[in-house]
This record gives C-alpha cells, structure tokens and sequence, in this order.
C-alpha cells in the first residue's frame, strides 16, 4: 500500500473529526499538526482521541486540545535502522521526519500493507433468540440476518480477518446448524473456526465456560453477534495489552438530554438553573478483551453475563480498563435498527 505524508497534515484549529478522517483515510495512524509555514507543532494518534472522548472531549473540539505538543521526532538522512530502533524502544508505528522544524516526511516501523496474523482467539457470541427482531427471526438466528448481501456474523469475520486474526470461536444456541453450515471449518476464509453449543442459555459470558481446553494463552477478544461496526480490533488488543489489564471494555459515548430545565437549590433557595442540560454517559459497546485468567474461572453450565464477570474482578482490584470507540457501531437489537443497517452498509467499509 503507497501512501503520501501530505495527506495527513491538518492544522492546530480544525475540529477533532477531521484528525480522525485522516487516521482512518490513510491507515497512518497518525496526523501531523503544522502551522501555515508547515512547521510542525504537534502530532495526534487514535490513542490522543481516545483520551480526550474519556475528557468529555467532544469530536467537533479543535485537534490543539489533544495533540502531542511534544512529538519525537528525526533528522532527514536518519538510518532506517536508527529510526526503527528509535519507534521500538518507545513504542510508536511512525515518526515525523523534520528539517529546521518543517516537516519533510514520515518514518513507519513497519512498510504500509503488511499484516501479520494473530493468533489470539476471538469469541463471536452468536446463540441469542433475536426475539425483538421477529418475525425475521423466526426460521433464522439473528447473527445470520443479512445486511446488505452478507450475515451479521460474516461482516463481523472479516472485519477481524482484515486485522489479521485467525483463530475464532463461534457460541450457538438457537438454530445452530444454520450457521455451522455457513461458516464451516473457516477453510473458506483461510481461518480456523470452532463452534461451542449452549444447551441453555448461559447469558454474554457464560459460554466462555465451554471453551476447549487448548484455546491459546493469549488476551481473548469476545464480541456480541448482533453487532455492526467499523472499530479497529487491532488497536483494541495494543490498548488492552499496553495497559496491562485483565479486561478492557469498549464503551460509547452516550448523551441524554433532559426535556425539562432543570432546578438546583438549597433548601427553598434557587441556587441555579440550567435549561434542557445535556448528560454524557459512557455505555456498554458489547466488545471485550481478557486475559485467561478471567475466562478460565468461568465454571461450565453456569450463567453469567458479562459485567458481572466483571465486577467479580473489579471488586478483587484487577485492572479492568474501558476502551471508549469512535466508530461506527451499531446493536442491531430492533427492527429500525436493522433497517438503519441495510442504509447504513451502502456507505461504509467493511
């Protein structure tokens, strides 16, 4: 994949979004923030948006506000080799390349089209009823609904085989020959799948109780079937990995405006009031990463949904981090929902 590091050159006053568009158009990763003179002053990844949604940031805030005012940096006529060793030890994929503090290019620490596989498993939750989706439900399980000419569930694959996973784990429960039929072995896709069958209905984490026994030791990614979005998986993992957690969460951002003006007082006393006040939330996105340690205390046969599981571990003081994701997503729970992804995947890359 060629690629021009003029593409990815924003300036300190556009909105957050646009930094965004940039990461995600050129697959960099990076955007580099110049003044008019091309000088650089700062440089924002997907990591610097990410912190500043958890600051109550919003996307349409200028890129100042997040950016790396002090970015590495390296001198034209750098070795490659230096510049590799340089992005290893601090653990970034690319470095602006500078003279006179005018930026003239980028280093990558690895060449763009790349891409290595990854053998951590990925569990696709996949038995639910889909009772709120009948009557499309009725002679289909929900993750087999198509959107646009593919299943849920095959959108969801190869959103991972595009990052590079391999090895995956599909839950049934409700008509499951449909989907080993379709899926098969994953020969088709040049992956593994292997299927664990819920007799009863164990809730969002309790299948991770009938995993085999020789699933690797690697942080495993668990994602409801019912879901259609865009987010990088790979950067999920990097993020769950660098903060060393047990778990990691994803979350979306979520805002609630009250119809009303609300009243704050003390006593008889107004103090203040604030007309139709916007609350922001973060809610469960239904994606998470584990390490085995919390999916072998899962016992077989027994229910439990996810964050329970999660709770057990929070209240043991493990590291369960929250991942918040600015991509597309969609829970396709509701009909509107699925009709809004039959518009929704004319437009978007999968």
């Amino acid at each position: 994949m060629s690629y021009d590091w003029k593409n990815i050159l924003i300036k300190p006053d556009q909105p957050i979004r646009d930094a965004l568009a940039v990461i995600d158009s050129e697959a960099l990763r990076i955007a580099l923030v110049v003044d008019s003179d091309l000088c650089l002053v700062g440089v924002v990844t997907d990591g610097d948006i990410r912190r500043g949604l958890l600051k109550s940031l919003t996307l349409l805030d200028a890129v100042e506000l997040i950016m790396n005012k002090s970015p590495l940096t390296i001198a034209q006529n750098t070795p490659r080799k230096d510049a590799v060793r340089m992005m290893q030890s601090k653990g970034i994929l690319a470095i602006p390349i500078v003279s006179e503090m005018k930026i003239v290019g980028l280093e990558t620490l690895q060449k763009m089209g790349e891409q290595q596989s990854k053998l951590n498993p990925v569990f696709l939750m996949a038995g639910g009823f889909g009772t709120r989706l009948k009557p499309l439900t009725d002679n289909c399980p929900k993750p087999m609904l198509k959107v646009g000419e593919k299943p849920i569930l095959e959108v969801m694959l190869n959103s991972f085989i595009k990052s590079g996973f391999v090895n995956f784990y599909i839950s049934t429960h409700y008509l499951p020959e449909m989907i080993r039929e379709h899926f098969g072995d994953g020969s088709k896709w040049n992956v593994k799948i292997t299927y664990v069958h819920e007799e009863i209905p164990l809730g969002t984490g309790g299948a991770l109780g009938l995993l085999p026994a020789d699933v690797p030791d690697l942080p495993l990614i668990l994602i409801n079937g019912d879901i259609l979005t865009n987010v990088d998986f790979e950067r999920v993992l990097e993020f769950h990995i660098k903060h060393q957690a047990a778990a990691t969460m994803c979350v979306r951002d979520y805002e609630y405006q009250v119809p009303f003006g609300v009243i704050n007082g003390e006593g008889n006393k107004i103090i203040s009031m604030v007309e139709k006040p916007v609350q922001r939330f973060f809610v469960n996105a239904g994606i998470y990463v584990i390490n085995s340690e919390i999916r072998n205390s899962v016992q077989q046969n027994v229910r439990i949904d996810m964050p329970t599981l999660l709770e057990q571990f929070i209240s043991k003081s493990q590291n369960v981090m929250m991942f918040p994701i600015h991509e597309y997503w969609l829970d396709i729970g509701r009909i509107e929902d699925y009709n809004r992804a039959q518009v929704d995947i004319m437009n978007l890359e999968f």
